[in-house]
């Protein structure tokens, strides 16, 4: 996904933790004014973690999107509207059956404003949710893309038709 009208200028970033990244990363895809996806890991202690690594739970990394957006056709606040809208934030460490550190609620602020921003989206949508929201507001810290057969994975899912993809109805 690219847009021959967008500077590196004009983007931000946004990185959002909510389970496994696929899903994530797939949702936030399909919103105008989303520029490019990518998956990785963020917030651990080793640098350049391996999916493997990440999936032991011993490097302290959480699954991520980062989305690349132009703040002039989509704001940040809208991106945060839709990761609440994508996952259960009140689930601690999970996200369904995916259990782990890894699969935390988390966003990943690269701003000072982004991080007020969110923490007032948790006020707002808390008034949703029966439980207590578990999703941190953290700092952005080094970002590391997955491997390759990573990015974009269930949209090469559903472009090479297989099982899954019939049994989605994809095919």
């Amino acid at each position: 996904m690219t847009d021959t009208n967008t500077t590196a200028e004009t983007t931000e970033k946004a990185t959002f933790g909510a389970g496994c990244f696929w899903q994530v990363e797939d949702e936030f895809r399909k919103i105008d004014g989303v520029i490019d996806t990518a998956v990785g890991y963020e917030g651990g202690h080793v640098d350049n973690p391996t999916y493997e690594q990440v999936c032991s739970g011993t490097t302290g990394h959480t699954e991520v999107a980062q989305i690349e957006f132009d703040p002039s056709r989509v704001s940040f606040e809208e991106l945060v509207a839709k990761y609440f809208a994508i996952h259960d934030p009140t689930q601690l460490h999970r996200q369904g059956p995916d259990v782990g550190y890894q699969y935390r609620s988390v966003i990943f602020a690269h701003s000072d404003e982004q991080a007020e921003l969110a923490r007032k989206a948790i006020e707002e949508a808390q008034e949703r949710f029966r439980d207590p929201i578990v999703t941190t507001v953290e700092t952005a810290a080094p970002f590391w893309r997955a491997e390759e057969y990573h990015q974009c994975y269930l949209q090469k899912r559903t472009e090479r038709p297989g099982l899954l993809s019939s049994l989605l109805g994809h095919s």
